[in-house]
């Protein structure tokens, strides 16, 4: 009985509290409590050391971002005392719905042109070594090198009636042989596609490299050529990147005013140019900040559908 006592606790068989030879709780259940809690106090010391690593940057972010947009907005709303009088002129006017349109079609036009020529440039890249590939790329960014003012002056002497393109044509097909390629949406379009196509290279570069070889090969051995393995093969599985630099580039010439006000005439007016107008000339910051806000709504708009296209890309990939 001492020792049937001795090894299993307390007369009544239940374990007896402080005895070493009996845990107070099964091996099992001590450690996957043991696991549990571990667990959940490093997941909690994690989340607040990344909380305080991030801490200066949100509160950068804060004070250099998000102040200044809240005095943006507050600026849209008052007009000695608060009042939605910018909104409403923004929605009548015919000049803001012109330039609104501008804005969506030098876009479009833009992010359209980027993608062709970016995706010609990111499928050589696709093909090539690493090392010339490293060497290419490096070209590729070299609009990023250069200021968008010098790019857009340099336009204009490229572009102009005694330009270079010009000169060439009068050379080759007689002196009758010239064509306006600036202050017109052709110059706005050239200097902006110019400038943003490193954003529709890479997105698409990181989609064709992100391809599995072996679809090419099987494709191959099935008997299809190199133009039908491009588009039933290729051209399909790098979707997301077109998409993806096609919407980049068009956000980000959406905002321009520095090619547009160099570049284009009278009627390539943009939302970004409007922004500039009123500050400068016409002294209305009210009028100035609704324009801002609504051209940060669309801007935020387009780049929601970037992110949507992006997380399906990568689902798919995971896939």
């Amino acid at each position: 009985m001492n020792a049937l006592t001795a090894r299993t606790g307390g007369p009544d068989g239940l374990p007896e509290k402080g005895n070493p030879n009996m845990p107070d709780r099964p091996p099992a259940m001590q450690g996957a409590a043991g696991d549990a809690a571990r667990g959940w106090w490093g997941t909690l010391s994690d989340r607040a050391g990344a909380g305080l690593f991030l801490m200066p940057l949100t509160l950068f972010m804060f004070l250099v971002f998000l102040v200044p947009l809240g005095i943006v907005v507050a600026t849209s709303l008052y007009d000695e005392g608060f009042t939605g009088r910018a909104y409403t002129t923004f929605a009548t006017g015919r000049l803001f719905h012109q330039a609104l349109l501008n804005t969506f079609s030098i876009g479009a036009l833009t992010g359209l042109t980027a993608v062709v020529f970016g995706y010609v440039i990111a499928y050589h890249l696709s093909r090539v070594g690493r090392r010339q590939r490293a060497l290419l790329m490096i070209l590729v960014m070299l609009p990023f090198w250069t200021s968008i003012l010098v790019k857009s002056f340099a336009f204009t002497v490229i572009l102009g009636k005694s330009g270079i393109v010009n000169n060439a044509l009068q050379a080759l097909f007689g002196s009758a042989a010239t064509v306006d390629l600036l202050f017109n949406r052709v110059g706005v379009i050239v200097g902006l596609t110019h400038w943003l196509l490193p954003f529709a290279v890479f997105p698409i570069l990181n989609s064709l490299l992100a391809q599995d070889r072996s679809l090419r090969e099987a494709a191959e051995v099935m008997g299809a050529g190199p133009v039908r393995i491009f588009w039933k093969v290729t051209f399909p599985l790098s979707l997301p990147g077109v998409f993806a630099g096609g919407l980049m580039s068009a956000v980000i010439a959406m905002g321009s005013f520095v090619t547009p006000a160099l570049l284009g005439g009278r009627g390539d007016l943009m939302m970004a140019n409007l922004v500039d107008f009123y500050i400068r000339e016409s002294l209305d910051w009210t009028m100035a900040s609704a324009i801002a806000v609504v051209l940060l709504l669309i801007a935020g708009a387009l780049i929601a559908v970037l992110a949507r296209t992006r997380g399906a890309s990568s689902l798919r990939n995971a896939h």
